[in-house]
């Protein structure tokens, strides 16, 4: 799909550069640029997400739960007695 962009001219200047040494059209420059940010845009949601996550603190159950679930995989799975 075409379309059109205003840019500054050193960020032009430096896309040309970069697009000729490379062997690279503008337009595959400016294509990789955009899917990377899009990309650095996801990871940092899913980040802030697992940040949210995990930040609330542990109920009591929780802990218990999680040391029940941990005494058990090493009785069954690693077969060590506990």
């Amino acid at each position: 799909m075409k379309t059109a962009i205003s840019i500054p001219d050193e960020i032009f200047k430096e896309v040309e550069k970069y697009a000729k040494k490379h062997d690279y059209s503008r337009s595959e420059v400016f294509a990789t640029a955009i899917k990377e940010y899009l990309e650095k845009i996801k990871s940092k949601l899913l980040l802030d997400a697992l940040n949210e996550a995990y930040s609330e603190i542990e109920s009591i159950e929780d802990i218990s739960l999680k040391k029940k679930a941990k005494e058990h995989y090493a009785k069954k799975v690693l077969k060590r007695p506990y």
